[in-house]
């Protein structure tokens, strides 16, 4: 009896082993597939970081070009702007990048210094400078619609520099060729295209009258379409040079107080002779004013040069350009809410595609045209160009998405994880 005792006492305890050995094997394969599960995720939240600080990058760059223009047209000076929106974002941006990269700057050379000076030339003073100028003597949401020509003039220079790779055989870079192309097609349309106003319920008989003086103007709006198209030239340079200079320098918070400091003196002097005789420029009251300075050092001039620099490293400075007609589409409405200023029948088309409110452009499309097949027939090529702006940006950032991300440094990937 004993012996049978032990026995069973022996086998119970097998069967018990054997099933706490089941249960530690279950628990390990879900813990595996958890984690793997938890892995992925987050890979795919890490490869989602670029997208989504690019498009929210651009809402910040319609905001600064709403409330830009609406300070521009109440007398402030453009170049009195850039000198305080640089102030700002050097005086920001500074503590950020003497604790965060105080270990891990390079050390400054003349080739990075000149390099620099050419940054803040191209930026701060070229392109933010003509870009007011010609938004000023044109309209918000025409300068940002002319601004889509800026990935295609960045694709053009990364391809005659050999920052951008394209094989004419691979269907990644075909979908790039085409996007840029369409993209700037679309454009085209939508700037040479203007149709009737549509009329909303917050700016029916409201939209200012200096918005249709300005555009009556044809010598004083051809004016600002130059300005525009050479600020967005001068931007272009900006991320080729800015990506370049990221391979000597990898300290992007560093580099952003660099070009924001050097941007501020060399606006500095461009003011103090542009305004030498209208001292009252310089001074600014607690108004629109103020937050445009604001607003625009350390959203559209700190975070954003960061930003850009990081995904630039990440992904090449035409992903960083390829989001920029999502900008346009912003600016209109927000333009037309706070700045009244009248959205077309084309803007209208890009806004309503975009939105995939088709039923509302088609009952605008009837209200405007009252039946005129010529009238019709323009409308349809305002359709068609902004519906080649949207297929042509997920074109190009399809395209780019499939690209592999570049191969630098561990500290890339340092900042890959900062973003």
């Amino acid at each position: 009896v004993v012996k049978s005792n032990r026995s069973g006492s022996s086998y119970h305890s097998y069967i018990k082993r054997v099933r706490i050995g089941a249960w530690r094997r279950k628990a390990l394969a879900n813990f595996q597939v958890g984690k793997t599960t938890m892995g992925m995720g987050w890979k795919a939240v890490n490869d989602a970081k670029p997208y989504l600080a690019m498009v929210l990058l651009q809402v910040g760059f319609a905001g600064m070009y709403i409330i830009a223009v609406a300070s521009l047209k109440r007398g402030m000076s453009h170049f009195v702007l850039v000198v305080y929106r640089n102030l700002v974002a050097t005086a920001v941006m500074a503590p950020f990048a003497l604790y965060f990269e105080r270990g891990v700057r390079p050390k400054m050379t003349i080739t990075i210094f000149i390099k620099i000076m050419g940054l803040a030339l191209l930026e701060p003073v070229l392109d933010q400078n003509l870009y007011y100028m010609g938004a000023n003597l044109t309209s918000a949401g025409f300068a940002t619609a002319l601004v889509n020509i800026l990935p295609a003039v960045t694709f053009v220079l990364a391809l005659i520099l050999r920052m951008e790779k394209v094989r004419l055989r691979s269907l990644h870079s075909q979908a790039k060729i085409a996007g840029t192309v369409l993209t700037v097609a679309g454009a085209v349309l939508m700037v040479l295209y203007h149709g009737p106003v549509v009329q909303f319920p917050w700016t029916k008989g409201q939209h200012h009258a200096g918005g249709a003086a300005t555009a009556a103007d044809g010598a004083a709006w051809l004016k600002g379409t130059i300005m525009t198209v050479a600020a967005c030239v001068a931007w272009s340079c900006f991320f080729i040079l800015q990506s370049s200079t990221l391979r000597d320098y990898p300290a992007e918070l560093s580099l952003t107080v660099l070009i924001c400091g050097v941007g501020s003196v060399m606006s500095t002097a461009v003011a103090v002779v542009a305004e030498r005789a209208n001292t009252h420029a310089w001074v600014i009251g607690f108004d629109t004013r103020l937050f445009t300075v604001v607003y625009g050092g350390i959203v559209c001039s700190g975070v954003a040069y960061y930003v850009q620099g990081v995904v630039s490293r990440q992904r090449g400075p035409v992903f960083v350009t390829a989001f920029n007609p999502l900008c346009m589409i912003v600016t209109a409405v927000m333009g037309s809410i706070i700045l009244k200023e009248a959205i077309t029948l084309g803007r209208y088309v890009l806004y309503c595609c975009w939105h995939f409110q088709i039923d509302e452009y088609v009952h605008a499309l009837v209200q405007r045209t009252n039946g005129n097949i010529s009238s019709l027939f323009s409308s349809v090529f305002s359709v068609i160009g902004a519906v080649i702006i949207v297929v042509g940006l997920y074109f190009l950032i399809w395209g780019k998405s499939k690209d592999g991300i570049s191969q630098v440094s561990d500290v890339s990937v340092k900042g890959a994880g900062e973003l």
